[in-house]
């Protein structure tokens, strides 16, 4: 059980940083952006490309880092992919999203984010093939940390859970001790109101992408540290993060972070009673539960126009 646990922390803190990105985007713009989940394999794949380059014209910064299978490369490699996928997000919003969002309402740009999902994971398909691919060919070793429970933990793992931790409390600090975090919470309760105090609205619009591009890349980047990447990680990814966004409401971003803490350590200890197969209809139960039992989440409110 303890083994299930702390693969299901390791695997939310994952989950919770997509789920911060979705929700942050989905509160300012109102609508369920099913495109999303493919930043993150836009994210992964960036760094794999990035990585390969900078290994060929760099090499000697192509080494491990500690008893990492991160090396220092593709660490660089992470940050440009945060900013590609970013920017990628904004292009995205620029050719499809927004002119929808100008001449339709919410449900047209539902609709539209299917097409866009299924557009972007043909397109890295088309680029990378269907394989599987890993950053590292080296084996990644567990480390031995209990063996009454046996517990075993990589430490690329670890180096995971920290990273994404930071890279939360970081948005903390952005969001509560900055302009940008007040513009946002104000765009987001009332977007006529805050445009009328002197927010730009179309800058906030594209700060938000760009934010949430950026931690999505993060995520992708961290399983593929942990796993491999494959074109259809966006899509493996579609569930968990929504569900994530729901438990934890709307809007608020702490509520990401706690709901895709419950949705990784649920599907982990899933696998104590459920053959793993089974493992990926846990978000769909939990998005479920919710929406039965609590419909705006833990710390989530109704949405108004």
């Amino acid at each position: 059980m303890i083994q299930h646990l702390v693969d299901g922390i390791l695997t939310g803190s994952i989950i919770s940083l997509g789920a911060i990105g979705l929700t942050l985007i989905m509160h300012m713009l109102r609508f369920a952006n099913f495109s999303y989940a493919e930043l993150l394999g836009i994210g992964a794949y960036s760094a794999l490309v990035f990585d390969r380059l900078l290994a060929a014209l760099i090499p000697f910064m192509h080494e491990k880092i500690g008893p990492l299978s991160l090396t220092w490369t593709l660490s660089v490699s992470v940050v440009l992919a945060m900013v590609v996928t970013g920017a990628s997000a904004v292009v995205l919003d620029k050719l499809v999203f927004k002119r929808i969002r100008e001449n339709a309402g919410p449900l047209s740009m539902v609709f539209a984010s299917f097409g866009v999902a299924l557009i972007l994971r043909n397109i890295i398909t088309l680029a990378f093939g269907h394989r599987a691919q890993l950053y590292s060919p080296d084996i990644a070793f567990a480390i031995v940390v209990s063996f009454d429970p046996l517990l075993l933990i990589k430490p690329d793992q670890v180096f995971v859970l920290g990273a994404a931790l930071v890279l939360m409390l970081m948005l903390h600090v952005v969001l509560t001790r900055t302009t940008f975090g007040y513009s946002h919470r104000a765009v987001a309760e009332n977007p006529d109101l805050a445009q009328v105090s002197g927010v730009r609205l179309s800058r906030m619009v594209v700060s938000v992408w760009v934010l949430g591009g950026g931690l999505s890349a993060a995520a992708g980047v961290f399983y593929g540290l942990t796993n491999q990447i494959s074109p259809h990680l966006g899509h493996n990814f579609v569930l968990p993060v929504f569900a994530a966004t729901i438990v934890g409401g709307i809007g608020s971003v702490y509520g990401a972070v706690l709901g895709g803490f419950i949705v990784g350590i649920a599907s982990g200890l899933s696998l104590m009673i459920l053959p793993s197969g089974y493992t990926p209809a846990m978000p769909f139960l939990i998005i479920i539960a919710v929406m039965l039992l609590r419909p705006h989440g833990l710390f989530g409110e109704e949405l108004h126009r």
